[in-house]
């Protein structure tokens, strides 16, 4: 698939309702390129995404990680410049938190992936792509003791209810929970954490029934 069609592919996620319309740089465009053959390449010998179409990896892996990116960088009391750290649970094939680094590069992520075949994969593309200020931690998210991310995300993952919690608790003091979940799992994240400040369910481009949501852990 050629860069042009990546960039069109992605122009829904791009723009909104709410926010001005978004731009990747070709730079952009071209690492989301070379992750996709990538990731096509390393998915004939090894189960990292059950979508195998290439442009729908570009929208539901892509476009919808970089929308969610578009919501969160740059954060309400983060200085414009700062070093925000990321931590992304379950990342798999690397979704949300790679494609997000790559929307805002200044990012500093830790991605959390206790299958050791994919947290090899996730390895290759921090090295393949050049990225800087990336972690990836091979193991489960409940024995992480790194510092706590202003940002905890996490995107279709089993044991949604557990990872949750563990998620929420790597949420440092005034930093944000993300999600993108399904209909029937918005009020369960509330009532799970009801100590969260969750702002409306935002709807992803291209979809009825998955959302981001995002809680504050308020400062005590």
């Amino acid at each position: 698939m050629n860069d042009t069609r990546i960039a069109e592919l992605l122009e829904p996620f791009l723009s909104d309702n709410s926010r001005r319309t978004s731009a990747l740089s070709r730079s952009q465009v071209r690492l989301i390129s070379m992750y996709i053959d990538l990731l096509l390449r390393w998915n004939d010998r090894v189960n990292l995404t059950a979508i195998r179409a290439p442009e729908e990896i570009v929208t539901r892996h892509f476009g919808e990680s970089i929308f969610a990116a578009r919501q969160l960088f740059p954060l309400p009391g983060v200085e414009a410049g700062a070093t925000a750290h990321v931590i992304d649970i379950g990342s798999g094939a690397g979704f949300p938190g790679l494609p997000a680094k790559i929307w805002a590069p200044h990012l500093r992520l830790t991605l959390i992936e206790s299958n050791q075949k994919k947290a090899t994969f996730l390895r290759e593309v921090v090295r393949h792509l050049g990225l800087a200020n990336v972690y990836v931690f091979g193991a489960r998210a409940e024995t992480y003791l790194g510092s706590p991310g202003d940002v905890v995300m996490f995107r279709a993952v089993e044991q949604f209810e557990s990872v949750l919690v563990d998620a929420a608790g790597l949420v440092c003091l005034g930093g944000c929970l993300a999600v993108m979940v399904g209909r029937s799992q918005l009020d369960r994240a509330r009532q799970l954490l009801p100590g969260l400040q969750w702002r409306d369910p935002i709807g992803l481009p291209q979809s009825s029934n998955r959302f981001l949501i995002i809680g504050r852990k308020e400062p005590e």
